[in-house]
């Protein structure tokens, strides 16, 4: 994404290991939470946003993961239903922030219900992913809204992860980051695809912010790649995090 200069961030929650995640057994280091929380707010200024930092809402354990309420095209914001019971209000808040920047609301309505990890925007087109969180009736509400909004869409089956981003991010232009199980869709066909190493496949998730692209810390094959693709990198640890099934566009909404 080129010429953003705004975010939204919100502090993890004390709460924090009793939000949703595959494993059970995972449990993140508060202390740890929030210090690569505060790295990923300071990389955000350093690639030239101005972050908003909310304050940590104890009622919703999974509210840092704030991508998941809205999804942001033009002057328009969509509001999320999340497919989750339990993050259904974290939305309220952040809906009443994107209407103070002078956001244009449209809202996905009952019983459709999207997550904005499942929507991966590649400059005027959206992806958007079915899951487990994102069903038929809200992809076809987002793309409908998008379309009104002058963007095109297509809806997409997520496989293997919990989100569609969990696989596939966009690096400019008509470069996709995917991993290997999205790299023979003909969906993607029209793209030049970084296919991620099956042991790097965390890595897929990325962002991209004004010629910067930031990766998780931790998976050398990648960043190696980017690097000699003449990306300028910066490299976050996202332990705690990914054990809460997050990762790095979770943490913000960008604009």
């Amino acid at each position: 994404m080129e010429g953003c200069s705004h975010a939204i961030v919100r502090k993890p929650p004390a709460n924090f290991l009793l939000g949703q995640s595959h494993d059970p057994s995972a449990v993140p280091d508060l202390q740890k939470t929030r210090a690569q929380h505060m790295d990923y707010v300071w990389t955000l200024y350093q690639v030239g946003l101005e972050p908003e930092l909310l304050e940590a809402d104890e009622q919703y354990p999974d509210s840092c993961f704030v991508e998941d309420t809205a999804i942001l095209a033009g002057n328009c914001a969509v509001i999320c239903r999340p497919g989750h019971p339990s993050r259904r209000g974290e939305e309220v808040a952040i809906a009443d922030i994107l209407r103070e920047n002078a956001f244009v609301l449209a809202h996905i309505e009952a019983p459709g219900t999207v997550d904005g990890g499942d929507v991966v925007r590649a400059d005027r087109h959206f992806f958007i992913g079915l899951s487990a969180r994102t069903n038929t009736q809200g992809a076809r509400q987002l793309a409908a809204i998008l379309r009104q909004h002058g963007f095109s869409a297509e809806i997409v089956p997520v496989v293997e992860a919990l989100h569609l981003k969990s696989g596939i991010s966009w690096l400019g232009g008509r470069t996709l980051l995917m991993t290997e199980a999205y790299a023979h869709n003909p969906v993607f066909a029209r793209y030049e695809r970084i296919v991620t190493a099956a042991n790097e496949n965390y890595a897929a998730n990325c962002l991209s912010i004004n010629g910067t692209v930031i990766i998780s810390a931790g998976y050398p094959q990648i960043a190696d790649t980017l690097d000699q693709r003449g990306y300028e990198l910066f490299q976050l640890r996202m332990s705690e995090f990914r054990k809460m099934d997050g990762s790095l566009t979770c943490l913000s909404l960008i604009w």
